[in-house]
């Protein structure tokens, strides 16, 4: 790179600044039209006439589908802004019983047992707490998603050679082959008026704090992802995505 070729990272940065501020500046009004729809549907909540009807029905549909495009902006930024790391000495199971802790009520609610193993011995990991918590939240309310009928969650920690890592399985529908090389693309999802960001952001945060994710499933019978975080390499402060 010459001197007066530009820093792809620095480029990087820069392109995802302005389409964070962007992203912000649209959420803004969309919560605005998101709120006045919602407060119209009040207005028409006793509607009789079919014409009454067929109105409040629409008001519903635009209330819908704003309400979506604002989770889709959020989830837009908070991937765009996963771009460093902010190191602290981190007790690892503690981020993940607070992670298990807040998905339960939901769990019991759609029928999923949640076994978890967190090993004692695991050490002390220096990582981004709030980041982390948000990649092990990804890889749950996944879980979770691919359980619509109840089932099993097994979360483990344990010491790897070099570190630690976490396993999250469930016993879910599993991912067809097919997808299998697309699962952590940006935007590549398969669930209705998903973002496609969630599985990209957790790799992403793993990536910067050194670490890594694996992926096993199976049809039918679920799928096991293992996080391998190092606990003695300095990890990359920021990546190009």
């Amino acid at each position: 790179m010459s001197p007066q070729d530009p820093d792809p990272a620095d480029a990087w940065s820069h392109v995802v600044t302005l389409a964070a501020g962007l992203a912000h500046e649209i959420k803004n009004p969309l919560s605005t039209i998101t709120l006045n729809l919602q407060l119209l549907q009040e207005d028409w909540r006793d509607a009789e006439s079919p014409k009454e009807r067929r109105t409040l029905k629409r008001l519903q549909t635009l209330e819908r589908e704003t309400s979506r495009l604002t989770g889709l902006l959020e989830d837009f930024l908070r991937y765009a802004r996963t771009q460093h790391v902010e190191l602290q000495a981190c007790q690892l199971n503690t981020i993940v019983q607070d992670v298990l802790d807040f998905v339960a009520p939901k769990a019991s609610r759609q029928g999923i047992e949640i076994h978890s193993t967190l090993d004692p011995t695991v050490p002390t990991t220096q990582a981004d707490p709030k980041l982390l918590k948000q990649a092990i939240l990804n890889l749950v309310l996944n879980a979770q998603e691919a359980m619509p009928d109840g089932g099993e969650l097994l979360v483990r920690t344990a010491t790897d050679p070099g570190g630690v890592c976490i396993d999250i399985t469930d016993t879910g529908v599993g991912i067809p082959d097919h997808h299998l090389a697309k699962v952590f693309n940006v935007y590549f999802s398969t669930k209705q008026g998903g973002s496609g960001l969630g599985l990209a952001a957790t790799r992403r945060i793993l990536e910067l704090h050194g670490g890594t994710i694996d992926l096993e499933t199976q049809i039918g019978k679920g799928t096991h992802f293992t996080i391998h975080l190092p606990t003695d390499t300095p990890p990359p402060q920021e990546t190009t995505a």
